[in-house]
């Protein structure tokens, strides 16, 4: 998802205030929920966008969607962006929080991707090679399986990227193979 800078002020926002009253743990899993369920209702995420659907409309139904499940905090930062129109930057400004509380806790995710499924030993020397590149920061590995990686794994941190995939290589002999001027032309 690309965050705008109107996402960030707003995450920067509720996450002084979330720090300044103590909250800041209720309010991180208060977002990873909008977030998430933000990420999987693509009916949620066309109701917030909608120009044509009033703002108390809008409230009723986020109302009864997060209604016991987060915390007042929260449920007055929504509130405040139906009020300004910018309900449509709800999903963003919960995922810039997440970057903003990770920011701030010195966490790092590591977006890992392999052909197969990573065995607990793999996982293992993949978070601390991470950490080894990264001292001083904590690791949060986030797996994807990728069958067209063949084998091996591609590690991406922030804007670092390591692809040692068997596709990559194989990638790499092809292009290495159609450079080769020692093949006759026919």
């Amino acid at each position: 998802m690309n965050t705008g800078p109107l996402a960030y002020r707003y995450a920067r926002s509720l996450m002084q205030l979330a720090q300044e009253r103590g909250e800041l743990e209720t309010v991180r899993e208060d977002m990873l929920l909008v977030a998430d369920t933000c990420a999987n209702n693509r009916d949620l995420q066309l109701l917030l966008n909608s120009p044509v659907v009033r703002a108390d409309k809008k409230e009723k139904v986020l109302g009864r969607i997060f209604g016991g499940k987060i915390g007042q905090m929260t449920e007055r930062f929504m509130n405040v962006l139906l009020r300004k129109g910018r309900e449509s930057h709800l999903a963003e400004t919960a995922q810039a929080f997440q970057e903003a509380y990770r920011r701030d806790k010195n966490i790092l995710v590591a977006e890992v991707k392999s052909a197969v499924a990573l065995n607990d030993s793999a996982r293992a020397e993949v978070k601390r090679l991470a950490e080894q590149r990264h001292p001083g920061q904590s690791i949060i590995l986030k797996e994807t399986v990728d069958p067209a990686l063949i084998g091996g794994v591609v590690i991406r941190i922030g804007d670092e990227q390591v692809d040692a995939s068997v596709s990559r290589r194989l990638s790499d002999l092809r292009r290495k193979f159609s450079e080769n001027p020692y093949i006759p032309e026919i």
